[in-house]
């Protein structure tokens, strides 16, 4: 029997949930969602409910962790990263779908155009968009072959995946279909990475499947390096295509390098075939390149060998720059070589005398002989006259003869040649 105090009493609180623990149940409940999903619908329905979830943590009113207890619970922290997982299984549920069979095919015609094949992995890769296209025909109509080279199966391939984009499959309704596509095209995709290229290949490799070795006995093969004897035997033979092949292969190699611009520079005008090339390296002022251009006396690299020797820079560039200006023979070069007969360095004035001796032009007559009366080194006065025997003019010789009995020796020597033409 109660007594009246009882009836008065309040009936019990219900327990508080917290923020936190209301959003933890709804996440529970997506989860649960997600593993019954069965169709893009039911993946749509469960990422809703993740955006709303998100959309609600971002605006609640949660509990700072402690930040003088190291291991203190966060709660915003570990619902986001709750959050982040479920969207994570949410993605690898879906799928796949007709664009991921249309991406991987679009790879593998990129593959088919821009590989660098050989002979034998062109042939590899054409059956394998071969093989492709007889599994491709369960699931899509296109009416191709893949054709007798790579550019003719990759247009093969296009079509299947044009084929694919266009027949519109369902994720749910053609879902074996589409997982069918998908396996086929990234087993494409393998065979293809599987197919031989160039960059497969060592560099000797490659030397012998384009013929390098061909100019060879077989006995010379057997020689080390047998790309040197190959580089004389091309040299020798003016055919400059092998040599810049080899260079392209082997020119990581700084003594291999070195030992093809030798062979260039031997070649002289019989390497203006590889201008372009030699051109393009000289560009970096490199000087074994700036010395081979001077070597193939094509005057197109003078006004690129102009900017080298302006200023007072690196001596031993100008040297190389002038000397090959001097080969060239252009009469453009004239006034900027001549610029260099009042350069700082001794070596690079002498040189510069030297070139406009090389060039032969008249207009360096005046300047030589200023640099005969003038200039304090003797060496730098013999280049002048050695110069001026050169381009060998009444006028100049009788420059240079005018110093028969010069105080130093070689300016001496080179004036007494210069009476006796």
């Amino acid at each position: 029997m109660s007594n009246g105090d009882d009836a008065d009493e309040e009936p019990a609180d219900e327990p508080v949930v917290s923020e936190a623990e209301a959003l933890n149940d709804r996440l529970d409940g997506a989860a649960e969602e997600l593993e019954a999903a069965e169709t893009e619908a039911d993946l749509d329905a469960v990422e809703a409910e993740l955006d709303d979830v998100e959309e609600e943590l971002d605006v609640a009113d949660l509990p700072e962790p402690d930040e003088d207890e190291e291991d203190a619970e966060d709660p915003r922290e570990e619902l986001e990263s709750r959050i982040s997982d479920l969207r994570e299984d949410l993605e690898e549920r879906r799928g796949p779908y007709a664009e991921d069979v249309t991406d991987v095919l679009a790879d593998a015609r990129a593959t088919l155009t821009e590989a660098e094949w050989t002979e034998t992995g062109a042939d590899e890769a054409v059956a394998a968009v071969d093989a492709f296209l007889a599994e491709a025909d369960e699931y899509v109509s296109f009416g191709t072959s893949a054709g007798d080279s790579p550019a003719e199966a990759a247009s093969a391939v296009e079509q299947v995946e044009s084929a694919v984009a266009s027949t519109d499959l369902d994720p749910d309704e053609d879902a074996d279909a589409i997982a069918g596509l998908l396996e086929i095209s990234e087993a494409l995709a393998d065979d293809l990475d599987a197919a031989e290229t160039w960059e497969d290949l060592t560099v000797q490799e490659q030397l012998q499947a384009e013929g390098f070795y061909d100019a060879l006995e077989s006995e010379s093969l057997k020689d080390f390096p047998p790309e040197w004897s190959a580089l004389k035997r091309y040299g020798r033979e003016g055919e400059v295509e092998p040599i810049l092949y080899a260079l392209e292969k082997l020119g990581d190699s700084d003594f291999f390098e070195e030992y093809v611009y030798d062979e260039l520079v031997h070649m002289g005008k019989d390497a203006q075939a590889a201008f372009d090339e030699i051109h393009q390296r000289a560009q970096k002022r490199d000087k074994a390149p700036i010395r081979i251009l001077g070597k193939m006396g094509d005057d197109r690299a003078a006004e690129t060998l102009h900017e080298f020797i302006e200023g007072d820079g690196d001596p031993a560039l100008q040297k190389v720059t002038l000397r090959a200006l001097g080969e060239l023979g252009s009469e453009e070069s004239v006034q900027p070589v001549a610029q260099r007969l009042v350069a700082e360095d001794d070596e690079v004035r002498s040189m510069a005398a030297r070139a406009l001796g090389l060039l032969g032009d008249t207009r360096a007559i005046e300047p030589l002989a200023d640099v005969l009366e003038d200039d304090d080194s003797d060496a730098v006065r013999a280049s002048a006259a050695w110069a001026l025997r050169q381009i060998g003019t009444e006028r100049a010789l009788d420059v240079a003869s005018e110093y028969a009995d010069d105080r130093a020796y070689l300016v001496q020597a080179e004036a007494e040649k210069a009476a006796s033409v």
